[in-house]
C-alpha cells in the first residue's frame, strides 16, 4: 500500500506533535519546513515565540503519529521517505 502526504498534512502532522509534547494547541504552532544540501530535511517551529529546530528523525516521529491517529495505520520511520521539488511531501509504503 502506498500513501502520499502532502506538504500541508506533513505541516499539520509536526503541529499536531509539538503541541501535545508542549502542551499547547495546535493553533499555537508555526511549521515552516526546509530542505537543503547540508542539514537535509528540517523544520523550524515557532511556539509561544520560542524557535526549536526539527531535524528529519523528529519529523518522521511526527508523521507516524499523524498516520496512526488520522488513518488508523501503524507505519514505522524506514517506510517513510521525504521528498522535496516545488514542496515537500512524503510518501509512505508498507507492506499490507
Amino acid at each position: 500500500m502506498h500513501r502520499r502526504l502532502s506538504m500541508d498534512e506533513i505541516v499539520n502532522a509536526i503541529c499536531l506533535h509539538m503541541a501535545m509534547r508542549r502542551q499547547v494547541q495546535p493553533s499555537d504552532v508555526e511549521v515552516e519546513l526546509n530542505w537543503d544540501e547540508q542539514y537535509g530535511f528540517t523544520a523550524e517551529v515557532w511556539i509561544s515565540g520560542r524557535q526549536q529546530y526539527l531535524v528529519e528523525a523528529n519529523m518522521l516521529e511526527a508523521i507516524e503519529q499523524y498516520v496512526n491517529r488520522e488513518y488508523g495505520q501503524r507505519v514505522f520511520r524506514h517506510q517513510i521517505k521525504l521528498d522535496v521539488d516545488d514542496e515537500m511531501w512524503a510518501d509512505i509504503h508498507t507492506d499490507m
